[in-house]
């Protein structure tokens, strides 16, 4: 399937290459979509490029007639057209990365009344029709927190960096971050933004707010390509920050673990990077044929998440610059981690 520019792929439609799309698609040969609802960050892109490469391998081997990728501007109302538009195309399997939890299971009911599999995942949709491929984003958060305030010794200022607003993924991880908080009366919260788990959007939020605050000693975030943004934007304030920088949570941009590396080496700068994996594209993919073709698969899933801390950063360092650490899925392995 070709890749769009950002401009031209946000709401736009595009269907793989071979031949134009059947008018009628079937279980003998099927054909799966995906519905994207935001596009703005490396996250996302690698996620449409995991679902891409898996696609294009089941359409090699003759095992579907086609696939669409869609992709959206964050709205519900986009993504509610997108999902009307694909359940008049009658494809097999929608695969949906939702806008919201709760806005976009009217147009998923429809598509499972008319006899279409649906699977969201990462930012899920909770319509009881639907399969769920979930990250335990409270669980990894929580877990992640608690590293990031013994770093600092339970005492100190924070930032709190939000991710894409109105997303499930973005409240959960928020939630988990305050259920720490609350147990840490002498660390206090100087500043909330958004940076929509994205690293230009991050920077520019933290330059706005750096002028007016005390000295910031840790900033909890969500992914995505925040962290490297975060980084960059305490980098350029400078002052008390030039070789004292705060504990930056990572969220396993690799330009962040390599700067991370950089810093390690200079002043023995530590933190934590966990993220959720953007490879889940391909997982979706492969689990949503395998459902239609028969598999069982629980209506609840769990995807592992990455880890990165002292003891393997040098090795994730060596990662290619401009990326999300992440594995590739493979139908193996969703049989074997996600199937009945």
């Amino acid at each position: 399937m070709m890749r769009l520019g950002l401009a031209a792929a946000v709401g736009a439609a595009v269907v793989a290459a071979g031949g134009a799309f059947p008018a009628i698609a079937s279980p003998s040969a099927p054909v799966i979509a995906l519905s994207n609802a935001y596009y703005g960050n490396t996250w996302r892109h690698q996620m449409v490029e995991a679902f891409d490469a898996a696609a294009k391998k089941a359409k090699a081997d003759g095992q579907i007639a086609n696939y669409i990728a869609m992709n959206g501007d964050g709205s519900v109302a986009q993504q509610n057209s997108q999902i009307a538009e694909l359940i008049l195309k009658k494809v097999d399997v929608i695969l949906v990365d939702a806008a919201s939890e709760t806005a976009v299971n009217g147009v998923i009911e429809k598509a499972c009344k008319a006899g279409i599999i649906v699977v969201s995942f990462d930012s899920i949709a909770n319509a009881p029709c639907n399969y769920q491929l979930n990250f335990d984003f409270t669980g990894y958060k929580k877990a992640q927190a608690e590293a990031v305030m013994k770093m600092i010794g339970g005492k100190g200022n924070i930032i709190q960096v939000r991710g894409v607003k109105g997303s499930a993924p973005d409240h959960d991880m928020y939630e988990a971050q305050q259920s720490v908080l609350k147990k840490y009366p002498d660390v206090k919260v100087v500043a909330t933004v958004y940076g929509q788990a994205t690293a230009s959007v991050a920077q520019a939020a933290i330059t706005n707010v750096l002028p007016s605050l005390p000295h910031v000693d840790a900033v909890l975030a969500q992914g995505g390509s925040d962290d490297i943004g975060i980084a960059q934007a305490f980098e350029q304030f400078g002052g008390q920050y030039k070789g004292h920088m705060p504990i930056i949570e990572g969220g396993g941009s690799t330009d962040f673990v390599k700067w991370w590396a950089k810093e390690h080496a200079a002043d023995g700068y530590n933190t934590i990077s966990m993220n959720t994996t953007p490879g889940i594209g391909g997982a979706a993919f492969w689990l949503g044929l395998s459902i239609l073709k028969g598999a069982k698969a629980p209506k609840m899933m769990i995807m592992p998440v990455a880890t990165v801390d002292d003891s393997n950063l040098a090795e994730y360092a060596k990662l290619p610059a401009g990326q999300i650490i992440s594995p590739s899925y493979s139908l193996d392995w969703v049989k074997k981690n996600l199937l009945k």
